[in-house]
């Protein structure tokens, strides 16, 4: 079972303002974290996401067509500052890594948020998401 622990952008973090030295004890223990899931066996990827401004979104509209919008975006209690890709055996794993997730802004208040992964077999017979009758 694969899950993403993601971390939501603050206002400071949308600033895109390198970090200074006050964060370094942040970097090592958010390291210290990720090397420990490593060492477990279970960490996959993880990074933090430059600001909004950096980026874009694309919609796709009814009639086909798609819209490419330039950031920065409003809403930053609901962007994603980076994340964190984990892979356990039970939902119970991924919520006692979950627990343990250092803050990423300490000082402010801060989301994480975990969401678990589709698989391949969710698609297939039986899966969550398999159509009926289905078969492969």
């Amino acid at each position: 079972m694969r899950f993403m622990i993601q971390f939501r952008a603050t206002v400071t973090s949308e600033i895109g303002a390198r970090p200074g030295p006050e964060l370094l004890p942040v970097f090592q223990e958010m390291g210290a974290f990720h090397e420990e899931m490593a060492r477990a066996g279970v960490l996959l990827d993880g990074a933090g996401l430059r600001p909004s401004k950096q980026g874009w979104r694309q919609r796709y509209k009814l009639d086909g067509s798609r819209e490419v919008m330039d950031g920065p975006f409003a809403e930053t209690k609901e962007l994603i500052a980076g994340y964190t890709l984990i892979q356990v055996r039970s939902v119970e794993e991924a919520r006692a890594w979950a627990s343990r997730f250092p803050n990423p802004f300490p000082g402010q208040e801060c989301e994480v948020e975990v969401r678990q992964l589709y698989e391949d077999a969710d698609f297939g017979p039986g899966g969550d998401m398999a159509l009926p009758g289905a078969s492969t």
